[in-house]
This record gives structure tokens, C-alpha cells and sequence, in this order.
């Protein structure tokens, strides 16, 4: 193998699900969108002995890494076994500004930077399918049985339409709107939610049922507003949404009052986003203007960060 590059840098983005979240797991559909205000930027460099990382959240070697963490090990090991890169003389600088366990595919962004970072640094070409297959193989060990939506989210540009065992389906929209996505500042409790929302599905069956079935409806009625450019009628799908996450028992005091200041700031349609109970929200907005007004109000009612994303041409 020829000698491998000084440095090498690996980049991948967020993702936030629009709508569809809790009900997607009953095999409903959801929308999700990659989301480039938030980024994460690994860099590669020759560091003579153990493998090592740096970053905000752990520095030090590979092998003494939190178990948060032992899917990206896992996933470094995977990687240079393929690649035939020894394990041993570099170390990854990580920068990433997409907070842990909010719901924005942290976990999946990192791996995504990851292994496209280990390809660059050997000069090998890096094909789709098995960035997919890399990445999938740390989000198993990170979530258990991901959906795999995470890892297409942050890996590509386009946004899916996803329905559980069925193919992911990419489409392009442009929506004359501007999102804003707001953290609680509370971990979010997807695990918990999810298990919540099964005994609720055990101990009042006909409700929950109607509960995803009209969560069902609104995720195909935004796929249709979206396409057809209708920021209004998106907004309302998004915030029906959050009240029927919110009878889910997913929702939080936080979320539910961070959705309500964005709405009484003028928001068009706001709910959480993610598995619930801590985690982001987000709103929509008719322009960056009014985009930083809701910002603002959200801040000051305690949301510990804001990002502002266009959704329409770029």
C-alpha cells in the first residue's frame, strides 16, 4: 500500500425528523431531512503509537474510550481491517457541532466522518454501499436495531420519506419557509419514550391505534404540502403532530412550552422533534426575519441553543 496521506478529513451533517417520529417504529411513514446548520469534521493526522481522539466529549487513547463511544471504536477497528490500515501512528481530531442524544444523528454523523476520513487518509475510494454498510455496523452497536435512516440522513443531500421495512424513497422539495430548531438542554429519552409508547399500545389499543393513524395522515399530507410549496399547510401538520406525540406521552413540560412560545411568536407550525421527552424542537417560519424573532423568544424562554435552516433554494 502506498504511503498514506499527512492529514485526511472526514465531514458528515445532522439530520431532524420533520414528522413521522414514534409512530415510524409501527410501521407509519416519516420525513426526514439532512440538516447542514449542524456539522461534524474529522481530521485525520500521523500521531506516532497508540490510535488516539480528541475531542470535546473524550481525549485520549482508542483503547480507553467511554462505552459511549465503543461504537465508533468498534467502527475504527472494522474500517482499518478493511482498508488494511494498521491500527496504530494516527489520531482523530473530532469537531462537531451537533449536540449528543438530542435526536440530531450525532452517533451517525461521527461514523459518517469516520469512515470517510480512514478512506481519505489511504487514498481508497470510498463507494455508498459500504459507507451505508460501515455505518449501520455502528449505529447497531450504538442503538441496538436502527432503523438506518440516521445513516442515510447524514451521509447524503436529499431528504427521505422512510417507511420500516420498506426502501427508503429520496425527493426534493422546495418549501418557501425557514426552520428553527431549538435545544431543550435536557438528553432526550428515546429509549424511555419508546417504552412508554408500547405499554400505552398494550393497555388502551383502539386509542393508540388512532393516535398513529392520524399521525400517519399528517406525515402524508406535509410529504403532499411540501411538494406543492405550502409552508401554511406544513405548519399545521407540525403542530397537529406535537399534540398527538404529546397524548403519546412523549413530549416534556419543556417542549411543550418551547412549542407554545414559538407559536405565540408567530410561528406557522411547531413541535418536538426526535424520540421525545428532552431532546430539540423545532418551528417553522415564514422568513430569516421572522426566523430570528422566534429564536430569540425561544432563547429567552430557555432553550440553550438555536439554529436557523432555509428550506427553500439554496
Amino acid at each position: 500500500m502506498e504511503k498514506n496521506k499527512p492529514t485526511a478529513l472526514g465531514k458528515a451533517h445532522g439530520k431532524i425528523i420533520l414528522i413521522g417520529e414514534h409512530s415510524v417504529v409501527y410501521e407509519k411513514p416519516a420525513i426526514a431531512i439532512p440538516f447542514k446548520a449542524t456539522t461534524v469534521s474529522i481530521k485525520i493526522v500521523y500521531v506516532p503509537g497508540e490510535v488516539s481522539i480528541k475531542s470535546d466529549y473524550f481525549t485520549g487513547v482508542l483503547t480507553h474510550v467511554p462505552i459511549e463511544l465503543e461504537n465508533i471504536k468498534q467502527l475504527i477497528i472494522k474500517t482499518c481491517q478493511l482498508i488494511q490500515l494498521p491500527l496504530a501512528n494516527f489520531q482523530l481530531d473530532v469537531s462537531s457541532s451537533i449536540p449528543f442524544e438530542r435526536g440530531m444523528g450525532s452517533s451517525a454523523a461521527i461514523a459518517v466522518a469516520t469512515v470517510r476520513a480512514l478512506y481519505a487518509y489511504c487514498d481508497i475510494p470510498l463507494t455508498k454501499e459500504v459507507l451505508l454498510e460501515l455505518v449501520d455496523f455502528s449505529e447497531t452497536i450504538a442503538h441496538g436495531n436502527p432503523s438506518g435512516l440516521d445513516a442515510r440522513i447524514t451521509s447524503f443531500d436529499e431528504p427521505l420519506y422512510y417507511q420500516k421495512n420498506r426502501p427508503f424513497v429520496p425527493f426534493d422539495f422546495v418549501l418557501d419557509a425557514v426552520l428553527i430548531v431549538a435545544d431543550t438542554g435536557i438528553k432526550g429519552q428515546t429509549k424511555e419514550a419508546v417504552k412508554a409508547v408500547a405499554k400505552l399500545c398494550v393497555e388502551d389499543p383502539k386509542t393508540t391505534a388512532e393516535i398513529m393513524n392520524k399521525l400517519e395522515n399528517l406525515t402524508i399530507g406535509t410529504k403532499k404540502a411540501l411538494l406543492e410549496n405550502n409552508p401554511a399547510l406544513v405548519g399545521s401538520y407540525l403542530t397537529g403532530a406535537h399534540r398527538l406525540l404529546a397524548d403519546l406521552t412523549v413530549s416534556s413540560q419543556k417542549l411543550d412550552q418551547l412549542v407554545t412560545v414559538a407559536l405565540a411568536s408567530g410561528s406557522i407550525g411547531a413541535k418536538l422533534t426526535g424520540g421525545g421527552r428532552g431532546g430539540c424542537m423545532i418551528a417553522l417560519a415564514h422568513d430569516f426575519q421572522q426566523a430570528e424573532k422566534i429564536s430569540s423568544k425561544l432563547v429567552k424562554a430557555g432553550a440553550t441553543q438555536t439554529w436557523i435552516h432555509s428550506l427553500g433554494a439554496e
